[in-house]
């Protein structure tokens, strides 16, 4: 094969001129072309041949050094596949059109999801825009006295009695919290006089007796309003604690309780309105939507109706509890202050297991300070 292989060296001097060489059989023997080979032999060294990443380039004069061999193997490119039949180089693909499947069927579920989350919102909007009609529309007829309504009389005083008394109870906590506040003041006033008491009671000798013992009656009043404060601050808590979490929320349950209840009527009325009309086949099939509607809205009544129940009779119980503990409380230690039972007074707190804070303890220590 390599006898027959087509070769041509040309040798070129320094300056890039053809050069002459001595002899001229071998001027001949170098610059002759041998085209010997035939198609079918050509076609057998393209199949056979050498490796393409195995031949080099050959830069320089003939029988030069190997400096400017240069080894194709390093000449990187695109993926091609000969095809020796037809003389053609194939470009090698399969990657990228996988990744473009992938890429595009991504793109088009994101674009389903996308196109699903819409209807959806789409459908809520249309729901929650003809409930809204209904109820508005039920509820202006009740006040100019044109629609009936669903009225469940014992549940409807029992609701007003809880609203009555929550009101009061507001006002109880809101005169308890004033008495707080005066209570601090008087306390803090009282310690402030004891001090001054104390302090004229070193400065003045001949009056030494009378400022100490009313120092004296200063720091026990003082120290007596301080146990008071805190047997208040308790019942305050209580208080604040029934109105506005025990008793605010069985009122939540209420709002939703008449919220499903204007609903339902809504929808009865809808349904009424829809049987007094023709039995046609469109007609027909709209009071079977309505009757379902209606029948949903039925169920979500009723069952409210029953959480009302169940929790006003727990208010009521949880209500007798509370107070009766929280007024017993009161009236011992607001009779032991104003009686001077310093003994009765701290028997109170302890009966009801109430622990007073030292003075200062709500302020941060010097450590925490910034």
């Amino acid at each position: 094969m390599l006898s027959k292989a087509a070769t041509m060296e040309i040798l070129m001097n320094r300056n890039g001129d053809a050069g002459t060489l001595p002899e001229d059989d071998s001027l001949e023997q170098v610059a002759k072309l041998q085209w010997s080979l035939d198609e079918k032999d050509l076609q057998q060294v393209m199949v056979s041949g050498p490796n393409l990443n195995e031949t080099s380039v050959v830069s320089g004069g003939y029988g030069g050094t190997a400096e400017g061999i240069i080894p194709t193997a390093s000449i990187k490119g695109p993926a091609v596949r000969y095809n020796a039949q037809f003389n053609r180089r194939i470009p090698v693909t399969g990657q990228g059109s996988s990744m473009q499947d992938s890429r595009s069927s991504s793109s088009m579920t994101a674009e389903e999801s996308s196109r699903g989350v819409a209807v959806e919102k789409l459908d809520f909007m249309k729901q929650w825009g003809l409930n809204t009609y209904k109820c508005t529309k039920q509820m202006i007829a009740e006040r100019f006295g044109r629609g009936s309504r669903t009225v469940d009389l014992e549940l409807e005083a029992q609701i007003e009695v809880l609203r009555d008394t929550k009101r009061k109870y507001e006002n109880v906590l809101r005169l308890a919290r004033a008495l707080t506040n005066h209570l601090y003041s008087m306390v803090q006033t009282q310690h402030a006089l004891g001090d001054t008491f104390t302090d004229l009671s070193l400065k003045s000798p001949e009056l030494r007796d009378e400022f100490g013992y009313n120092a004296e009656t200063q720091k026990l009043l003082c120290k007596n309003g301080e146990t008071l404060l805190g047997a208040i601050n308790f019942f305050v808590s209580s208080i604040n604690t029934l109105v506005n979490k025990t008793m605010e929320d069985t009122l939540m349950t209420i709002k939703m309780y008449e919220a499903a209840r204007l609903e339902f009527d809504a929808y009865r009325a809808d349904l009424e309105e829809l049987s007094v009309g023709p039995r046609d086949v469109v007609n027909m099939a709209r009071i079977d939507t309505a009757q379902e509607q209606y029948q949903i809205h039925k169920d979500k009544y009723e069952r409210l109706r029953s959480d009302v129940t169940i929790k006003l009779n727990f208010l009521d119980e949880n209500k007798v509890k509370v107070m009766h503990k929280q007024l017993l409380l009161f009236h011992n230690a607001v009779s032991a202050y104003f009686a001077g039972n310093q003994q009765q007074l701290e028997q109170t707190l302890k009966q009801f297991n109430i622990k007073l804070r030292p003075p200062g303890a709500d302020k941060p220590s010097w450590l925490e300070e910034p």
